[in-house]
């Protein structure tokens, strides 16, 4: 089964989103798992991945037509079928396996660790408030605070084939991981800029301009 990886270098303070928050601490908390590792679901990094390949290719003028054909055999279309689903299957962005592993023994078996203490040393808490432009007062009430993964940290997310993709597939996920620049909650206030390359995981090589190569041509 061929597996590449998708890895994500968080270049400024980024949120993760999982919609809710924690009553009289936090607006916003991140997405987190049961030691407190941040996490990003698969689901929505393949939806970010669609969203990219498609916009790049939207402004092709030749050839458009097979890349779209591509788009649809790599991610999949609308629907629940077997034949609608895409060919890779794309994991969730953590970070890595032996780190999580450890402090799962750390928190489990040696009780030195809490889960509380593990994500509060790989996020922070930010606050924001609207100002009222006339005044330069802030807007009563306004007050939010949510809670950002610190920049810098790397994520890993397994891409994973039943059979080998094609040149072609994996020319797109290049460049649409090369095109993934902003994700997470408040993308567009400056929170979550990141970059994103592929790799081989067989041996760990960077890929992403031999394939972003390909598809230019």
């Amino acid at each position: 089964m061929p597996i590449y990886q998708l890895k994500i270098k968080l270049l400024s303070d980024t949120t993760f989103g999982r919609g809710d928050g924690v009553a009289g601490l936090i607006d916003q908390e991140v997405e987190h798992d049961p030691f407190g590792f941040p996490y990003l679901r698969g689901r929505t990094l393949k939806g970010l991945l669609s969203e990219e390949s498609d916009n790049l290719i939207a402004i092709l003028t030749n050839h458009r037509p097979s890349w779209e054909r591509v788009a649809c055999n790599l991610f999949g279309t609308l629907g629940s079928t077997i034949g609608t689903m895409g060919a890779v299957h794309v994991g969730d962005a953590c970070l890595p396996e032996d780190l999580r592993q450890a402090v799962a023994f750390q928190i489990n078996d040696e009780k030195k660790l809490t889960k509380t203490e593990v994500l509060n040393s790989l996020t922070t808490i930010r606050r924001q408030t609207s100002i009222d432009p006339q005044s330069g007062t802030p807007y009563e009430g306004s007050l939010r605070s949510f809670r950002v993964v610190l920049r810098d940290i790397c994520f890993t997310a397994d891409l994973i084939f039943e059979k080998m993709p094609s040149d072609e597939m994996l020319s797109l996920l290049a460049v649409g991981a090369l095109a993934l620049r902003r994700l997470g909650s408040g993308r567009n206030r400056g929170r979550g800029h990141v970059q994103c390359t592929l790799h081989d995981d067989a041996n760990g090589d960077d890929i992403t301009h031999h394939y972003a190569n390909y598809f230019a041509k």
